[in-house]
């Protein structure tokens, strides 16, 4: 189904469509960090960061970037 035909549906039976996305998108960025929430979710980094900051997110020290790998040069220390 075709987004806007989706949207025209749902504001048929009175749920504002426009309020709903930006209260999902204010409760995604307080769950998770905003640049994950923006890569998900195509949007901009910078406009998550917004939401972010407006609804009052505790991620602001988050490292973007791939947390599987281990830092170039790291060596894990022996437990011996």
């Amino acid at each position: 189904m075709h987004p806007d035909a989706l949207a025209a549906l749902i504001n048929d039976i009175g749920v504002p469509t426009t309020a709903g996305r930006t209260a999902a998108i204010r409760q995604q960025v307080l769950e998770m960090p905003a640049p994950v929430v923006a890569e998900a979710l195509g949007y901009h980094r910078v406009t998550t960061a917004k939401l972010a900051s407006e609804a009052g997110g505790t991620w602001s020290r988050y490292a973007a970037g791939d947390h599987w790998r281990s830092p170039p040069g790291w060596t894990p220390q022996s437990n011996t």
